[in-house]
């Protein structure tokens, strides 16, 4: 069971292997519309329930990977804020000259 957590977790670290999986997913489904009208398929209640599930699925997997990628953003934007880069490079230059701060 570790080992399908770690291959799990390595998956969805990886934005470039999630969009490759979400498109061909999504080439899936374009492809299986026609193939569903033509087998009579959504005549049936069992494929339309099993499709209805997993576009549910799906999109509240799609909403939660868009929150995780927000939330990681709002992160990033706090740290560059507490890093007020132009004020340690003043910092610096003051040091390595003669310059004074100005008040």
């Amino acid at each position: 069971m570790g080992g399908v957590k770690s291959i799990w977790a390595m998956v969805q670290g990886d934005p470039v292997f999630m969009r490759r999986v979400n498109g061909w997913l999504a080439v899936f489904w374009i492809v299986m519309i026609p193939i569903s009208l033509m087998m009579g398929w959504l005549n049936s209640v069992v494929y339309v329930s099993a499709l209805s599930l997993w576009a549910l699925v799906s999109g509240h997997w799609s909403a939660w990977q868009a929150a995780r990628v927000e939330v990681k953003q709002q992160e990033d934007a706090e740290k560059a804020q507490e890093d007020d880069i132009p004020e340690a490079v003043a910092e610096k230059v003051i040091e390595k000259t003669d310059l004074q701060p100005s008040t």
